[in-house]
Parts: C-alpha cells; structure tokens; sequence
C-alpha cells in the first residue's frame, strides 16, 4: 500500500517506502535500513503521545521485544519510546496473519497444522523463559512466514514478575482467545494463562472458529469461566494435547516445555477423524463434560472468520450449530445473558478491550445490553451486507454519508454525487459520479420521496462551477437539475454543509455566497431568495421544521476567526429573516432537543484543534439563548441525540453532557478511536459511533455503558475530527459508511463479530 498525504517521508533516519496499515494504536510502514534491510516501522498515533500510561505501555511493549527476540518472534532493529511521536522498527517479516490465512482459505489441517502448533509452542517457550508474558496471543498476532509461524506485538504484554502496572481493574486482551484468569483477576495473569490462548487458537487453526464462540462478547466470557469448550471438530490426535490447556484452573494446564512433548509425539498428519483423541500427555484436566463430536458447526459468533461472516449472514445459518452456543441462546435472554457475564467476570475484570487488527471476534464491553433491541422491522428478505459504491478517490478518506427512504440507501460524498443500493442486500441500482477532486466532509445534501439531493465537485480547467447542488431522480438516478452552489458553511458553522433539504424544499447559498435560495427539490424551480444581511456570510441551519440562518461578519470569516455569530429564524414561505439572535463566541449547531436548537461554544483558544467549552440552547417560541459552562475544555467530535449532548474524543472516550446546564451525566470509553459523531436507535437505547475503518461501538445512551464493538470493515485510517455520523439507523438496521467507499449494513441485534 502506497504513503498517504501527510505520511511521513522518514521515521528515525529510516525512509519510508509503503504503508502496512493502521490500527487503533498507531501505524506500520515498511522502510529500509542503510544496507538495504526491510524493517517494519511502528509508528504510533500522535494523540496517544502525552498519555503517560500510553508511554508506560508502549514503554513496555519495547522492552518485552527485545527481551523476546529469537527464531520465532520479530526482533527489535531500533526504537525511541521518548521521541515525541514514540516508534519501533521491527525485521520487516512477510506473510498472512493466522486470521488473514483463516480467512482467505479456510481451517488448517495435516502436516501444516502439526508445524503450526509445534512452532507457536516453541515461540511461547521462548517468550517464557525471557520471563515475558503475552497476554494478547490471538490470530491476528501470529504472521505466517516462509521459515514459520512468528509471534508479534507485545503491547499489553509484561515482565513475569512485575504488577500490571497503570493496568490495574481492566482487562486487556480480545475475548474469544483470553483465560479465565484474564477475565476474573487480570493481575495474577501468568504463563499458564498464555498456554489457554495457546490452546484456543489452535483450535481456532484447525477448525476456523474458537472454542468458546457465541453470540455476543458478554456470552463468550460466561463460557470461558464457565464453560466446557467444543472440540468436537479438532482431529483426535490434535484435541488430546489442547484439552489440558483449556484446563479453568490454570495449575491444571502444560507449561509450554511440556506442551512440546505432546506435539512432537503427534503424527505427521493430523487429518483424521474428530473426536479419535487420547489422554493428557502431561497434566490431568478438569473434569469436563464434552459434547458430541457431531454438532460442532460453527454458529455466527465473535470468532467466525472474516469471510464466512459476509458469506453466511446469520439469517442463513449452516444446518447444525455449535450446541453450547444453541443451549445459551435457546435459554438466555440478552439482559439476562449480559447480567450473567458481567457477574463472571466481576472481581477486578472492568473493560474488555477491543482489538484493533482483523482479530476475529474482536469484542468488547462493560455492562449493558449484549446487543441493541429495536424493534421495527427489517427490509424484506434483509441479509447482511459489505459493498464497495464505485467512482470514489482512494486518496480521499472518509468519503461517503448515507441516509435511508423506504426500500433505499442513498449514498454520496467524495467521488460520488449519489447512489442508490437496495436496503435488502446492498445491490447497486444506480451511481452518478462526481468528476472533480473530492472535497472533505462534503457529503450527501438529502433526499424527498422521489428526489435526491447530492453535491458534484467540478474537474480542474473543465470551466465548470466548482461545487453545484444536484438534483437527481431518486428511481432512475437521472439528473432532474443543478446549481452552483456556495462554501463558506465550514467557517460559519463548523460544518460542510451548504445545502439543505426542509420539507420538499432544498435551501442553498449561492456561488457568491450573497443569499439563501429556496427550490421546489423536484423542479429546481425557485420560491424565493433572500440576501444575506450586509456584511455577513451564512450557512442555512435545519432545526426540526424551522430553519435558521446562521452568519458571521465576513472579515472574520475570511480570518478564520469567528468571534460575533448570529442566528435568524427563515420564514419558509417568504424567505424573509427574523431577529438576529446573538450568540455567544464561535458556535457549531450539533441538533435540535425538544423544540429548541443547541449549538456548542468553541474554545477561543482552541480553535485550530477544535475545543468545545460550553452549550448554547435557542428556545423555539422566546428565541432566548441559555449559555452553561462545561466542567473544562473538551476535544473531540460534538453531537447531539434526545436531550444529550456528546462529545467523542479521538482516542474513543465519549462525554455526555445535559444540554439545559452543561452537567457532566458520564463518561465512557468506547475502545473505538477516531469516532463521527453519534446517532441513536429507534427506542433501543443504544446510541451508535463509528470509525473511518467501519468499526462500530454502542453504548447504552442512559448510562454510557458499552453495549458491542464490531471489528474493522476497511483499511481506513482513524478518520478527521469533526466527523459528521457515518452510522445511519432504520428500525433494527444500522448502516455503516467507511474508507474506500465501503457501505455495509447489518441487524443491530446481530451486529458483525468479525470483520
């Protein structure tokens, strides 16, 4: 993958030639050393640069590679955890992931499978007796090299005999492939308990699913303290060496020496009938009952591989099913289920972290719902779906918006004025292009029952106006008309947004940015125009049914520095302006509460990096502005959903604010970096954010509490502040935009486990 814009030429005198990909943490690129030497760089997100336990773990994570460098591992090249924006090269190693292996062909068997378990055995023993625990063994974590299997990324691992450090409370690690010890006392984790993750992702390997899969994060941690694992599907030989270390108590599991015993004594071939095991070759397991061999089918769960997850949707289960899986969703109820994992994992076990790779099953939560409980109904013959809406720029992130009418999702916004997809299973019926350099948060501008309203950026030297609005025929994707079109919004308002859709009507600015022109959405033709007041540049501001108009002297507008806003209540018939209304300082709407507009209070010191300070409500009937502090300063993604604000931090901690008087109600962090601004569920209390990469976090909207995570669904980078949603919600289908115009929707009571 080639170097983005603002990419970095070098890191540390290694000049960069490609970049590897981003996750949550930070981002890898492939450079060379001065002999020529492919070495893997990781750079880590500068938002996490003045996180001192951050700094602690990254700290950390570079003193367990180094300690850890052998045959089986990635060894450290260099490496400056002080810098300003701290990094570590790695040998550069090339191959899939597990996950990535899983995926593309399926579970492992034979000689192959025999070599994988005896080779990650080894690494382990090697991490062991560097003194270095793991804690993050899992899929996505083990590459796949010509010479073998190497185990990679020791960011939440630890010396053996040292505490967790700032670590303490949480629980770190991905919940399909963590022990029980991680889930009840994540302080007394030790090497056995790297020998259970050891022993899942073996199963994972040889069957393409995990011991311990169900429905929900919540579920799979139950199962894991409580439960027998399925190993049913394991081949005989293969199974008799995992059962003892999957043992609950961890006294009861193999080191990794001893497991090597067993796998070396293995056949070359592991590819015989399930269920033909013998006996612990070193250690007596728990007494565990197992299932029957015949019934373990993976069902949808958290660990499913990414490419089964978008080939059999839920609804379209295989025949059988893993049958713990089926007993605890035949018995449980999700409150229930959710009530009976956070009591599992109760005694110092606080937050599931999500992963932020392909990691199957990468989950996560505290509290809450399993899952959101919407309960209007789905499309006709809805499945879920991933697709890919065509005209795009790949060099543009964080492209595409989408909103819902009926049977349709309508998307627009970078390369694409707009496209139709069926709401039923994402076919495409029709996609109009826009032919010029995309503009950023330049998006959909709505939708009538049967027009659609998008924006179309002209192509350098084409002569044509640089942005128009552009009406299109919502059934055949015809263009029904255009107009040139203003941008001076994000000045004013803090928002692209240049263009509305009020009833059947489409408010605009003009090119010269001099008036606000209402036109029937269908005709193009036009009701009225009404100039801005002298010395002023607008932006039209939708409040429920009423419309305001929102301006700032055009000095400060041209200096970027908006200190005198003011709103104007539009008469929809006539056009005609109401009363300028002085708002206090640089404001941004972020919706409307009850019948009353609220706007945020941007930082004066803060302009540049987006500080919000306190909250603005504009009465409907009085028009009196009510003004509340804020507790401090707070940075992030602004919105707005019932009677709450929320402001969404990059690092994914996400603040609620009562918009009356600017009193904190909870803080909560998401485990998803980067989050758009949020939206709500129809009456299933759940409110929803996501990340330019498709990750899709829910949390409970009284109390904050994380409801689900779901995994990356593109390579996307973590996405600009400021980010308008890119989750829309219709009844229980949640529909999610990402980088490379990725559009994917799913049930939110099923909501993906994998990507």
């Amino acid at each position: 993958m080639s170097l983005r814009g603002g990419d970095p030429e070098e890191i540390g005198g290694y000049p960069l030639e490609a970049r590897l990909g981003s996750g949550g943490m930070g981002t890898v690129f492939l450079a060379r050393t001065a002999s020529g030497r492919p070495v893997a760089i990781k750079l880590i997100h500068q938002q996490f640069a003045d996180d001192e336990e951050f700094r602690i773990r990254f700290r950390q994570e570079v003193a367990a590679a180094r300690r850890v460098s052998g045959a089986f591992t990635a060894a450290v090249i260099d490496a400056d955890p002080e810098a300003e924006h701290p990094w570590m090269a790695t040998t550069f190693i090339e191959g899939d992931t597990l996950a990535q292996r899983i995926a593309k062909r399926g579970p492992i068997g034979g000689s192959e499978l025999r070599t994988l378990a005896i080779g990650l055995t080894e690494a382990l023993r090697d991490i062991h007796r560097a003194g270095v625990v793991h804690r993050d063994l899992k899929p996505s974590n083990v590459v796949l090299s010509p010479e073998g299997p190497r185990v990679i990324d020791f960011g939440i691992s630890r010396a053996a005999d040292q505490q967790t450090l700032t670590m303490t409370g949480r629980v770190i690690g991905t919940p399909p492939f963590m022990s029980p010890e991680q889930l009840q006392a994540p302080r007394g984790v030790g090497p056995r308990s790297d020998v259970f993750s050891l022993g899942t992702l073996l199963v994972y390997a040889a069957t393409g699913q995990g011991p311990f899969d169900a429905d929900s994060p919540y579920m799979t941690a139950y199962q894991v303290v409580h439960e027998a694992p399925s190993l049913g599907s394991v081949p005989g030989a293969l199974r008799s060496v995992v059962e003892p270390c999957l043992a609950k108590d961890p006294e009861h599991r193999p080191s990794a020496d001893e497991l090597l015993v067993g796998l070396r004594d293995l056949p070359a071939d592991l590819g015989g009938p399930a269920g033909a095991g013998g006996g612990c070759p070193t250690r007596e397991t728990d007494t565990q009952h197992h299932l029957s061999a015949t019934d373990d089918t993976p069902s949808p769960g958290p660990s499913r591989p990414p490419a089964a997850a978008a080939e059999n949707p839920p609804h379209t289960s295989p025949p059988t099913g893993t049958l713990i899986g089926r007993h605890l969703r035949r018995r449980w109820r999700p409150v229930l289920a959710a009530a009976v994992a956070v009591a599992a994992i109760a005694g110092g076990a606080t937050l599931l972290r999500t992963g932020s790779s392909d990691e199957p099953g990468d989950a996560g939560g505290r509290g809450g719902n399993v899952a959101a409980t919407g309960s209007a109904a789905l499309p006709h013959r809805f499945a879920p779906w991933k697709k890919t809406v065509l005209g795009g720029r790949a060099d543009i992130p964080d492209e595409l918006r989408c909103l819902t009418r009926g049977d349709a999702v309508f998307c627009g916004g970078g390369g694409v004025v707009a496209a139709r997809l069926r709401a039923s299973d994402g076919s495409r019926v029709w996609t109009e292009k826009s032919p010029g350099v995309p503009v950023q948060g330049m998006h959909l501008v709505g939708a009538t029952d049967d027009t659609v309203l998008g924006y179309r950026i002209a192509a350098e030297g084409s002569g044509d106006p640089a942005t128009e609005v552009v009406a299109l025929d919502a059934d055949k994707g015809k263009e029904l008309w255009s107009v040139p079109s203003g941008a001076q919004s994000t000045a004013v308002t803090g928002r692209t947004q240049d263009a509305v859709v009020v009833d059947s009507k489409v408010m605009t600015v003009d090119a010269s940015n001099t008036r606000l022109e209402a036109r029937s959405a269908r005709s193009g033709s036009v009701a009225w125009r009404q100039p801005f007041p002298a010395g002023t540049q607008c932006s039209p501001v939708p409040s429920g049914a009423r419309l305001y108009l929102m301006c700032a002297p055009t000095a400060e507008v041209a200096a970027s520095e908006i200190r005198h806003s003011t709103l104007h209540v539009v008469d929809l018939d006539s056009g005609t302006l109401g009363k300028a209304i002085a708002l206090k300082g640089p404001a941004q709407p972020v919706g409307t509460s009850g019948d009353s507009l609220v706007l945020v209070h941007r930082d004066e010191q803060r302009l540049a990096s987006l500080g919000y300070d306190g909250v603005m409500r504009v009465d409907k009937d009085s028009q009196h502005v009510t003004y509340s502090r804020l507790p401090k300063t707070y940075g992030g993604t602004p919105g707005l959903v019932g009677d709450t604000v929320l402001v969404s931090g990059q690092t994914g901690l996400v603040t609620a604010f009562d918009p009356a008087t600017g009193h904190k109600r909870w803080a909560r962090q998401s485990g998803v970096e980067g989050l758009s601004g949020p939206v709500g569920g129809n009456g299933d209390g759940a409110l929803y954010f996501s990340s330019a990469s498709g990750r899709v976090a829910a949390l409970s909207a009284r109390t904050g509490a994380p409801l689900w995570t779901t995994n990356p669904r593109a390579d996307g980078m973590t996405g600009e502040m400021n980010a308008s949603s890119r989750v829309t919600v219709a009844g229980r289908m949640v529909v999610v935009t990402a980088d490379d115009n990725t559009v994917f929707a799913f049930d939110a009571t099923k909501p993906p486990k994998s990507g």
